[in-house]
């Protein structure tokens, strides 16, 4: 038995946080359709996703992954170590401590929901995207309104 995933990915608190789903092939178009309805706590929205397969013989008693897709970034801006230096905001200063540390030649920024950055890898593909309009919440603002309507 085989069957793929796709794994999307969020800004988190301390770790990205994580939805897969059962996707009927390794198809980046569905993909991204699947991204437009996910929302995590907090309103957070995907900033990319992975596919996976998982297969499972006979014999196995549960199923393992055995195949893995490189990360694709729903847009994001890539910037190289040099475009953060010649930035000169002393707000990078850990960023480029980070990047040269690690030997990071570039990075993705994205803000489909919380700004996020993370190591662009030679594989990973920052696909052309506009993340779909948020829904608006209910503020305190427009809670009060309703109520004074309701009290009238």
């Amino acid at each position: 038995m085989k069957k793929h995933f796709v794994t999307f990915y969020s800004p988190g608190t301390f770790v990205s946080e994580q939805t897969t789903e059962p996707i009927s092939n390794w198809d980046v178009y569905e993909a991204v359709k699947m991204a437009d309805k996910i929302t995590e706590r907090y309103g957070a929205t995907p900033y990319g996703f992975s596919f996976s397969t998982r297969e499972r013989t006979e014999k196995d008693l549960d199923s393992r992954e055995t195949k893995t897709s490189h990360m694709h970034y729903l847009g994001g801006k890539i910037l190289t170590l040099q475009q953060i230096k010649a930035r000169k905001d002393p707000k990078d200063e850990i960023l480029i401590s980070n990047m040269e540390t690690n030997n990071f030649d570039k990075i993705i920024e994205n803000t489909n929901s919380w700004r996020i950055t993370l190591p662009l890898n030679k594989e990973d593909v920052v696909l052309p995207y506009t993340p779909p309009p948020k829904k608006k919440s209910l503020t305190s603002t427009s809670i009060e309104k309703a109520l004074k309507q309701i009290h009238k």
